[in-house]
């Protein structure tokens, strides 16, 4: 058996791997490289030249860079089936949807760029129709259904307590008589998100595919999430001032919503308009509405109070690009949701153009942001940011919240490891970067000196 590591292996983004025996072959997610335009659209092209050849395609959950290449591999000839939870086929439609609007947007605005250059013109990575394609390939399940995807690998799916519908796997591939376990454990999520149940824990594997997401750092407790981020917004709204909250549309905006109510709940913030100035994130929230049964028991509760944090009553939702350009023509304090998480594309940006520059506002940042990102260099708080070519002073307040992170944090990726068991003889660390990655090696090689430890790099081949 060997696994082939096509992403998300020394980086964050894009996960892809694919399982192999002598008579299969079964990836676990397909998703999008996310970074520098034009490193992006290589490492995206080159998923995996041999589609026909896969047997089955299992994806975790619906962040883009877990999902989002999918319409590419549909593009190159997969018809197999997609195997996901019932809530990640539903979010699915919406966001892959969106990412294909992105990618026939951001095309039409480069060959504008190349044409005037008397350059080649590109071709999107996939279109609308592609991503039509690929829901028709998609088949729901639910947690702890055993999937038997070949003669030889079957593979059940667990709560990641991550996003919604998000799931661990846990493959069985059979050769030669033998059945060799192997938990693929990311995204991985956190105990006590608000809305989610817990992760839950594989035990008795052979093998453990991790991710090292935050490896080398640890989160404060979700529990007082709302207590910096009331904080945040007294001190704003003191200053007449704009909240912009850079958001993924999935998990990140609707956990900040049933905090924000929460907040205004107890009167510990003032009444402040709140916009979810997104209309992906207003679809994804309505496939929470029909997935409560995935909520934990504090969230199901709260509803059957009469209390609706994801409803009219505490969020304006704008869906039109004129509602979105009248919040920056308003002066007055407000919170503005608005995707995408990473600030790389999507309305952010336009309030982000609007806003920075002004001492009075603030951004918060609420998610993990990659490498080369605007997201990142926001955190790291460059004098000036580029947004549509042009350069602005980042004057407004830079607030870095990984208090809402959906990824486990040091001490969480380590309990998981050691509760994986003794059997456990094979690491797999991905889904990271290098000082992230190192660290959590270095900690097992200390507690597991027997096991053997690798960390992957993008084309590598690995034999069990």
């Amino acid at each position: 058996m060997k696994i082939q590591f096509l992403g998300g292996v020394g980086e964050v983004t894009g996960s892809t791997h694919v399982i192999k025996t002598e008579k299969s072959a079964v990836m676990r997610d397909c998703g999008l490289f996310q970074g520098r335009r034009k490193e992006a659209r290589i490492k995206n092209q080159t998923v995996f030249d041999n589609v026909e050849k896969l047997d089955a395609v299992v994806i975790s959950h619906a962040h883009i860079d877990h999902s989002g290449n999918l319409p590419s591999i549909v593009k190159a000839g997969y018809s197999g089936p997609i195997h996901a939870t019932y809530a990640t086929c539903d979010l699915c439609e919406y966001m892959l949807r969106d990412s294909a609007y992105i990618q026939e947007n951001d095309v039409k605005y480069l060959n504008k760029k190349l044409a005037r250059k008397n350059l080649p013109l590109v071709e999107p990575l996939y279109t609308i129709e592609d991503a039509e394609k690929t829901f028709q390939l998609f088949q729901g399940h639910g947690y702890h259904e055993k999937l038997q995807l070949t003669e030889d690998i079957a593979a059940t799916a667990y709560d990641a307590g991550h996003v919604l519908g998000a799931a661990l796997h846990l493959f069985e591939v059979i050769e030669n008589g033998k059945t060799h376990k192997i938990g693929y454990v990311f995204d991985l999520g956190r105990k006590n998100l608000p809305i989610l149940e817990d992760p839950e824990q594989l035990q008795n594997i052979d093998s453990l595919v991790i991710e090292c997401t935050y490896g080398n750092r640890l989160h404060k407790d979700i529990r007082y999430a709302g207590d910096r981020l009331e904080k945040i917004i007294n001190d704003t709204y003191n200053r007449r001032g704009k909240i912009i909250i850079p958001s993924f549309s999935l998990e990140r905006s609707q956990e900040i919503l049933y905090v924000l109510e929460k907040l205004l709940g107890e009167q510990r913030i003032p009444e402040i308009p709140v916009y979810l100035d997104s209309p992906l994130a207003i679809n994804v929230t309505s496939v929470f509405r029909k997935h409560t049964e995935l909520f934990d028991r504090q969230s199901r509760e709260i509803l059957q109070t009469g209390s609706d944090f994801l409803g009219d009553k505490l969020v304006k939702c704008t869906r039109n690009v004129n509602e979105s350009k009248a919040l920056n023509e308003d002066k007055n304090p407000m919170i503005i949701i608005s995707a995408s998480g990473m600030c790389e594309a999507g309305r952010i940006l336009h309030h982000l153009k609007n806003n920075v520059e002004d001492e009075n506002n603030a951004v918060v940042i609420v998610g993990f942001q990659a490498q080369h990102t605007l997201g990142r260099k926001i955190v790291e708080k460059y004098e000036e940011i580029r947004i549509f070519g042009e350069m602005y002073k980042l004057n407004a307040k830079v607030h870095v919240l990984n208090t809402f992170s959906g990824h486990a944090d040091r001490n969480d990726l380590i309990r998981y490891i050691k509760n994986a068991g003794d059997q456990c003889k094979n690491f797999v660390l991905v889904h990271g970067e290098e000082h992230s990655l190192q660290s959590i090696a270095d900690e097992l090689r200390q507690r597991r000196p027997d096991a053997r430890i690798e960390i992957p790099q993008r084309g590598d081949i690995l034999e069990f």
